[in-house]
């Protein structure tokens, strides 16, 4: 009989998670980032063991979400990055493709991918927007940081216990 793990929080020793954002709109995604570490660190994860990385838009998340996961080094890894409308309807693209992505990475390697994608039906560059999404993004740091150590503690229980 399979003896299952039981869920846990708590990292294993080498127990990794890649952090990647895009730099576009930089300053609202970088609210979700640091809302994710401190959740992360709440949540007694170590920061040492959280690895950042930057890419220019969202359409390069899933390629380097794919490479990261080929690795071998992370246990989980999310993306975050805000698509906005640009008047050409290219965001619809842009976010399906890098969902669709993201999801292909996950299920073909086995490592998680959490997203913190966001794609806003409407958003306009003023200073009330900013602020809004801004802070919406804290919020979906917090969430997806959540996501990701329970969805690490939910996988580590499948795993049978070495003998």
């Amino acid at each position: 009989m399979n003896q299952i793990l039981s869920k846990t929080s708590s990292p294993t020793p080498a127990a990794r998670v890649a952090i990647i954002c895009a730099s576009w709109h930089g300053v609202i995604v970088g609210q979700a980032r640091a809302s994710m570490l401190a959740e992360f660190e709440r949540s007694r994860w170590p920061l040492s063991q959280i690895d950042q990385f930057e890419v220019p838009g969202a359409f390069e998340i899933p390629l380097l979400a794919k490479k990261l996961a080929q690795t071998g080094r992370y246990e989980a890894i999310i993306a975050c990055a805000f698509v906005v409308n640009g008047g050409i309807y290219r965001h619809e693209f842009v976010s399906s493709a890098v969902i669709d992505g993201l999801m292909r990475v996950q299920l073909d390697t086995e490592v998680p991918v959490m997203s913190a994608v966001l794609t806003p039906r409407d958003f306009h560059d003023h200073a009330d927007h900013q602020q809004f999404f801004a802070e919406h993004f804290v919020k979906k740091g917090i969430e997806v940081a959540r996501a990701c150590l329970a969805t690490m503690a939910g996988l580590k229980a499948l795993r049978p216990i070495s003998a």
